[in-house]
């Protein structure tokens, strides 16, 4: 296999060539970029190698602007004649666009032109020999646990990628990650009466991959927890967020204070940048450049620089998140979080978002609890984004005096986040094993509808 260093350079190489195309066709401004992407995973399942999936992939996107009218178009094949072709095309396309008076390149003087090394790439290549092996660990590790009845299999995984960006204002630069994966999911109990649970984890690196026997475990120890659920009459208590899913309150939050909802009016947090939105104390981050971290990029995708972001400290909303066009909307900078594929123009996204964790431990967040909620599965989307109106459907467990008790199912929570924010308290329990991670939540008082 050609080793990424050479796909890098190769990249860059095709992309010049591809611009200058662009440039000779009467383009006045273009970006482009490639991603490049081989992977391989298997699942086993009762005792048996159950699949095994192979991709390869390449693909080739290009953006051209005209004044303040723009066109994207994306192949993949990338021989001189279907380059030649794309970029006709594309310029084309954006000479008959409507004009976005916002649209362009990001601003030459917020381009990233010294990224550093992320230690985002293992060149481990695992054969399906191994792949099987992890998977099959962790099946039989969730299958041996007492109660689990059958499986869904085990799973194992690795991927290897290239992200390439080109702009025709200089910027040049391209980065190499890996991925490796293991999961399991398994069902406790017979008949009527069967409840499924799943673990998983993955890393950049395969030494920081979880062990798959202790993924399998804690996969099956999960479904067996959950038999025999209750179900609750409607009630207003206490609610806690297991880490699984505390991460999700992000996603709502940058869903909000992404720029673009912002300037169409769209967000429930539009008039709220420098209030209070959160308790105090609360910090919500976003670091692209954590060190092997699972969303982590040294350049965002217009080749900006993307330092680590404080969105709200001490409670208060410090910013939007912004791409350079929702930044010009705003009539502010570009915060570096532009992402893109190959067939849109770049879009504001997060990377590595967290919550910082607070001073309470696990224990004593719900050992305050006479009556409440732990939840460990959230069904559904149930948000308006426009009003923040929320209401999902969980499981989990039910709390009596700070303990948790009895499995619990078929529940609503429901509210509204500008309340949820401002009733949430986090506990000292964070680490970083998603893409978004938060520590063990707290709200309080929020109406749970059962039977």
């Amino acid at each position: 296999m050609v080793d990424r260093k050479t796909i890098e350079e190769n990249s860059i190489a095709l992309l010049d060539r591809l611009l200058a195309t662009a440039k000779s066709g009467g383009a006045e401004t273009a970006d482009a970029v490639i991603f490049d992407s081989i992977s391989l995973d298997v699942s086993y399942r009762l005792g048996e190698l159950e699949d095994v999936q192979r991709s390869e992939s390449g693909d080739v996107g290009l953006r051209v602007m005209m004044g303040r009218r723009q066109a994207m178009v994306s192949t993949t094949d990338t021989s001189a004649a279907a380059l030649d072709e794309l970029t006709d095309r594309c310029i084309a396309m954006a000479r008959a666009a409507p004009e976005d008076p916002f649209c362009g390149l990001a601003d030459q003087d917020l381009l990233e032109m010294s990224p550093g090394d992320l230690d985002l790439l293992d060149t481990t290549e695992l054969d399906v020999k191994a792949l099987t092996e992890r998977a099959a660990e962790a099946e039989d590790a969730a299958r041996a646990v007492s109660g689990v009845t059958n499986s869904e299999g085990g799973g194992a995984g690795w991927a290897m990628g290239t992200v390439a960006l080109a702009t025709s204002h200089g910027f040049r630069g391209a980065y190499s990650t890996s991925r490796h994966s293991v999961a399991a999911s398994v069902i406790a109990g017979e008949g009527t009466a069967m409840e499924r649970d799943y673990d998983h984890h993955s890393a950049r690196h395969v030494g920081d991959l979880d062990d798959a026997a202790k993924i399998g475990r804690a996969a099956g120890e999960k479904a067996v927890r959950r038999l025999n659920p209750r179900k609750m009459p409607s009630t207003e208590v206490p609610v806690v967020f297991d880490p699984r899913v505390s991460g999700s309150f992000l996603g709502h939050l940058i869903g909000a204070i992404s720029g673009a909802a912002v300037a169409r009016g769209t967000s429930f947090l539009r008039d709220q940048l420098g209030q209070q939105i959160f308790a105090s104390g609360i910090q919500i981050i976003d670091d692209p450049r954590a060190v092997r971290g699972l969303r982590s990029k040294p350049f965002d995708g217009e080749g900006v620089a993307n330092p680590a972001a404080t969105f709200v400290d001490d409670g208060i909303l410090q910013n939007w998140i912004m791409d350079s066009t929702s930044a010009r909307q705003l009539g502010l900078k570009s915060t570096g979080h532009a992402a893109r594929g190959t067939g849109g123009p770049p879009s504001a996204s997060a990377t590595n978002l967290y919550m910082a964790p607070g001073a309470l431990s696990r224990d004593d967040l719900i050992g305050e609890i006479t009556d409440g909620l732990y939840v460990t599965e959230m069904i559904g989307f149930g948000v308006n984004g426009v009003t923040g109106d929320y209401s999902r459907g969980a499981g989990g467990f039910w709390i009596e005096n700070g303990k948790l008790t009895f499995p619990v199912s078929e529940l609503t929570i429901a509210g509204n986040l500008k309340d949820m924010f401002m009733k949430m308290l986090p506990a000292d329990d964070l680490a970083f094993r998603y893409e978004v991670n938060a520590p063990t939540l707290r709200i309080e008082n929020m109406m749970v509808a059962g039977t």
